[in-house]
């Protein structure tokens, strides 16, 4: 089966950027999920591999705990803890890979220190819209993550044979977070193959699942039952729900990071449910709701998530950011599924 993504004059700048590049910075979005991570870390794991001993991989803020157990986790710098010096790392870097965002904007606080930085942008991404400053846009958002793309690109650069099983772990890892174990955005036949190919590296995709979505503390389960119990709101001639979180609902429950990765996919298990909201209070921020939306049967939140929330993402998984306090971000919803009444109130068959 053919994996190639670039054409030869493409290859042959990917190859001249890493050649070329010593001193390499990997980055990745606000809130670093498994695709984030997996990617980043399969990509240090291959740069590694073929000579680049100074590899640096450098998020904004923090991992959820359930990724924690990823092979080279423990190397990364954040730069919420230690701004000062992934600033110097970004100033002496030859190379800067952005791996699993579009814009710089995406980093957030680490913005100004990417941007101030003189190396190349190497951009491996599968989002809409990808930024148009870089050297080499590596841009797919058919893909079904960024993990994918970084498989694709360490086979068609030759490194399939020497590729450790480490780095396939992380490989797994970001290509079945992202798609929802595989339920969704993940109907190619070249995904299998992809799978088939890293069970060849010895990983058990078993224990790597049951790392990641069987990994809560009793706290969080709690926390999610109650935020589906008493705070989720069904709109049934909309086929539509929302939930809120506030802080105090975090504070109860003893809230760590990742203890709602995912919540926003439950109510999809609902019969006939188009579009699911969850609305969250950031734990740091004054009047900041971070937004996240999934979509099915027919319903794509995508252009929602950027027409409402100052967001994007993918067709049926976007999310966004409101500046305003929780119950002005629960009238922008309404009004969002208002606009949206038409195509959300389609039966399903």
């Amino acid at each position: 089966m053919d994996l190639n993504l670039l054409k030869q004059d493409e290859l042959a700048s990917l190859r001249q950027l890493l050649t070329s590049a010593e001193n390499i910075v990997i980055c990745a979005h606000r809130a670093p999920d498994g695709d984030a991570m997996g990617s980043s870390l399969a990509w240090m794991n291959y740069l590694n591999g073929i000579g680049k001993t100074n590899v640096k991989v450098c998020m904004p803020d923090a991992t959820p705990d359930f990724l924690h157990w990823l092979p080279g986790s423990n190397t990364v710098i954040r730069y919420d803890r230690r701004p000062r010096e992934v600033e110097r790392i970004f100033k002496g870097a030859d190379l800067v890979c952005c791996l699993d965002f579009n814009q710089p904007s995406r980093v957030d606080a680490m913005q100004d220190a990417l941007e101030s930085s003189e190396a190349p942008r190497l951009l491996i991404d599968h989002h809409l819209d990808p930024d148009e400053g870089c050297a080499l846009a590596i841009s797919r958002p058919d893909m079904s993550s960024t993990s994918e793309i970084v498989f694709r690109l360490i086979c068609q650069l030759d490194g399939f044979e020497t590729m450790t099983r480490q780095c396939a772990e992380c490989i797994y890892c970001g290509m079945m977070t992202d798609t929802g174990g595989f339920t969704y955005n993940s109907s190619r036949p070249e995904i299998y193959y992809i799978i088939g190919q890293l069970l060849t590296k010895g990983i058990d995709k078993d224990e790597i699942y049951n790392r990641v979505f069987h990994n809560y503390s009793t706290n969080a389960l709690r926390l999610r039952s109650h935020i589906i119990l008493n705070k989720m709101k069904v709109i049934e001639e909309l086929h539509a729900s929302y939930y809120t979180v506030t802080k105090e609902d975090m504070t109860q429950f003893h809230f760590v990071k990742g203890d709602m990765e995912g919540l926003v996919n439950i109510p999809q298990q609902i019969k006939g449910l188009k579009l699911s909201i969850s609305l969250r209070e950031d734990t740091e921020k004054q009047n900041t709701i971070l937004v996240s939306l999934r979509s099915c049967n027919g319903f794509h939140c995508q252009p929602m998530a950027t027409r409402f929330f100052n967001g994007g993402g993918h067709a049926d998984a976007a999310g966004g950011k409101l500046n305003c306090t929780l119950d002005e971000a629960e009238q922008v919803v309404i009004k969002a599924l208002l606009y949206y009444k038409d195509q959300l109130q389609t039966k399903v068959l």
